[in-house]
């Protein structure tokens, strides 16, 4: 067996473990979920009655068959797209037809993240207007759901096919360090991008109003002072425009930075409690958690890039899947299809640093609220109202859970705010 027919199997190999990985995973979840079905988990009998208990786990159990077939679905297109040739062929159509300047290459790429996204449309579009209906979640029109596709092939031909022209660009101008500028390049955009977004980007999907005057603007905005968080700009995002989860977040920087409420937010907790998840999201600003993600951001962005410049220079890296070594397209495009099958495994890593994120944050809310109550009070709301699974598997959330589930955050919270 040759090298190039080893790195085929590999691959196809690392594709198909993250595929059997992820099932185990969700067996392994809906057996622990169905084990704690029969009654309302002792820790939230006085909080959750039984109706709200029995829909959340059907929920769950729902999403599990959801995930079944999505995770099937993606991986057998993506090992069609990897292993049939098509898209060698489709490349030399590319430069058949329309030659091999930067402009063309880059549309071979931005054609085929496209096609990968319009396969995938009837699953997303079975979700919003089937799984969610299903549940009472789903608030958008078809209307809505179409015309932010169209919106966000919009911005991705604006934005996205310009920044992979110029990436290509900086191949033909600088040589074998074309990574280093290349990264240089996106981390400019991305911060382009944080500044741009809520003030040109976030406004083409939602509505954002500004919290009118009264009670809970006022104790927002003295959290604000109290905190040393500038901010005073304080909106309402139309969230129920699509959905009725509910979210709350700041974005931007400097003098365009604002905090965000969701309108189901507002509907669903009292003052106090929507006080204290400003004050949680204020946490991971103050302990500089924005400033780590990006960072951590940063890196991840300079590995892969390097990792790309290797891999163009291998010709067993293009031969295995069909390519004809000598651009760098080819080794963009499969290092994108491929990393995912790899960085699954490190995905416990990045959880359990974002759980360490929240349970910070939720530090700081009790010290700046005085009290645990508001918050907790909050948590149990918003798990109700999503219907969350109150009883993952802990080794399902290492995998899937970028927050510690309720029970978790509620001994933290109440370990917090007990007397030292």
């Amino acid at each position: 067996m040759d090298f190039t027919n080893i790195v085929l199997w590999l691959s196809a190999g690392l594709i198909l473990l993250r595929w059997a990985a992820e099932r185990a995973l969700s067996e392994l979840n809906r057996r622990h979920v169905l084990a704690h079905a029969d009654a309302v988990p002792e820790a939230f009998r006085e909080t959750i009655d039984e109706d709200t208990y029995r829909k959340s786990i059907q929920y769950t159990l729902a999403r599990n068959r959801f995930g079944w077939f999505d995770d099937s679905y993606h991986t057998i297109l993506l090992l069609l797209f990897l292993f049939s040739g098509l898209l060698p062929w489709g490349l030399q159509v590319f430069r058949t037809w329309f030659g091999d300047s930067v402009w063309n290459l880059a549309a071979y790429l931005f054609a085929t993240g496209l096609a990968l996204s319009l396969i995938g449309q009837p699953v997303e579009w079975y979700e919003q207007f089937r799984l969610e209906e299903r549940f009472g979640f789903n608030t958008s029109t078809q209307k809505v759901w179409w015309m932010d596709r169209l919106k966000g092939f919009l911005l991705a031909v604006v934005l996205g096919y310009p920044l992979l022209v110029l990436i290509l660009k900086l191949v033909q101008w600088t040589g074998d360090l074309w990574w280093l500028w290349a990264w240089a390049t996106l981390l400019a955009f991305q911060f382009l991008m944080a500044v741009l977004a809520p003030v040109v980007i976030m406004p083409l999907f939602n509505k954002f109003t500004p919290l009118p005057e009264g009670s809970l603007r006022e104790r927002l905005l003295g959290l604000a002072q109290r905190t040393r968080f500038q901010a005073r700009n304080l909106q309402v995002m139309d969230g129920s425009k699509r959905s009725r989860h509910s979210n709350a977040f700041f974005t931007g920087f400097g003098r365009f930075r604002k905090i965000v409420l969701f309108d189901t937010l507002i509907q669903q907790l009292t003052e106090p409690e929507l006080e204290s998840v400003l004050a949680h999201e204020i946490g991971h600003f103050k302990k500089k958690h924005i400033h780590q993600l990006l960072a951590v951001s940063a890196i991840s962005s300079f590995i892969g890039l390097y990792l790309i410049a290797l891999l163009a220079h291998q010709d067993w890296f293009y031969q295995a899947f069909g390519f004809v070594p000598g651009s760098i397209v080819p080794a963009l495009l499969l290092f994108g299809l491929l990393a995912g099958s790899i960085t699954f495994w490190f995905s416990p890593i990045s959880h359990w640093w974002s759980r360490r994120h929240e349970y910070e944050a939720d530090a700081f809310a009790t010290r700046t609220m005085t009290e645990a109550q508001p918050l907790i009070g909050a948590l149990r709301k918003l798990n109700e109202k999503n219907l969350s699974n109150l009883t993952p598997h802990p080794i399902y959330s290492a995998f899937y859970y970028s927050h510690p589930s309720l029970l978790e955050r509620e001994a933290a919270l109440l370990n917090y705010s007990s007397p030292k």
